[in-house]
């Protein structure tokens, strides 16, 4: 199983940046389809972003799309997502998860088979 851990979150003001960086370790990130989540608090958790396995392709949730994007470093293992024009709406935990298998393209955001999940890392935008 492939262990999971977020990094870069933190606070900033609205129309800021920041990217969050997933290290995975145990199993290579070429063998696994990745995705960002999110949950704000009394809100369901929801799909962010999704990759395919070569980092060839992409999916986004419409509330992040132009803002947002996901990219793999294979080589290091880790799983990013840069986020740019920031909003008080994308306050939330962000978490990475993985699932086993190749995706020649990117997994759905309603996928639910994700089998290693992070420990997750708070973003929080001020107006």
């Amino acid at each position: 199983q492939v262990q999971l851990v977020e990094s870069g979150g933190g606070s900033v003001q609205a129309g800021g940046s920041m990217r969050l960086s997933c290290a995975a370790s145990g199993y290579p990130t070429n063998s696994y389809c990745m995705g960002w989540f999110r949950q704000a608090p009394g809100k369901e958790r929801e799909g962010v972003a999704t990759i395919s396995t070569g980092g060839s392709w992409t999916f986004y949730a419409d509330s992040v799309k132009g803002r947002f994007t996901i990219s793999q470093d294979n080589a290091k293992n880790t799983l990013y997502l840069q986020m740019n024009s920031l909003k008080p709406e994308d306050t939330a935990m962000y978490y990475c998860a993985a699932a086993r298998g190749y995706c020649f393209t990117p997994k759905p955001l309603g996928f639910n088979g994700y089998s290693s999940w992070g420990q997750g890392t708070q973003v929080t935008v001020s107006s």
